[in-house]
């Protein structure tokens, strides 16, 4: 078995990828406006995430599942993401994503970069057609910092060894539980909260802050 150095957990919309999945789910819905601002009001922390991802996911009831692959097409990886992941895999640094998105994107993504942990949120489908619910547990900010704990147990990593990236206020308990927490392109909450911080679009920047490499 391979020894294992340390964890990377990565956060997917707005880190990960530049765009924020639900944002186009509500333009295929025809309510873009409505489901962006509950969007950016919850990454901001100015309301309940949960709660928000609930209503957001109720004005996208009757959307055919389809709608993801046509989704998956218009993504854009943020600079140097596959050479980000590709050097902590060659260091022994296992990476895993952690999303308030939608499985049918991030298990894609998860993929495509060859990572094979991820957390993300279950839509009820019904007959092809999304249905306006989720299934299953939530991924808040608790759940993402206790599945970073529960990813690092399980690989007997140290938490000390742990490197959490994220952009929003639902990141900020595991950017804070973390050995290592980085915004990136973060909101102004977790610029004011997380020391470490990476501006510029580009995942490898971020190899500099990690000190166990």
């Amino acid at each position: 078995m391979k020894k294992i150095k340390g964890l990377c957990v990565l956060d997917v919309d707005g880190t990960l990828i530049e765009e924020e999945v639900i944002d186009l789910l509500g333009k295929e819905a025809e309510c873009e406006e409505e489901v962006a601002l509950l969007t950016a009001q919850a990454m901001r922390g100015e309301l309940d995430f949960e709660e928000s991802l609930r209503k957001r996911v109720s004005l996208l009831q009757g959307l055919s599942v389809d709608t993801f692959d046509k989704i998956y097409h218009e993504l854009h990886l943020s600079k140097n993401a596959a050479q980000f992941i590709n050097t902590l895999q060659k260091n022994q640094i296992e990476v895993g994503l952690v999303s308030g998105g939608f499985v049918p994107i991030v298990e894609r993504l998860a993929t495509e970069l060859g990572i094979s942990l991820i957390a993300a949120n279950r839509l009820e489908v019904k007959d092809g057609f999304l249905t306006g619910k989720l299934e299953g547990e939530i991924i808040t900010k608790e759940v993402k910092e206790e599945t970073l704990v529960r990813w690092a147990d399980e690989l007997e990593v140290l938490i000390d060894r742990t490197i959490a990236i994220g952009d929003g206020a639902n990141d900020l308990a595991m950017l804070k539980r973390a050995g290592i927490g980085i915004g990136f392109c973060a909101k102004e909450i977790v610029k004011e909260e997380i020391s470490l911080q990476i501006e510029d679009r580009d995942l490898t920047k971020v190899l500099n802050l990690i000190d166990f490499l």
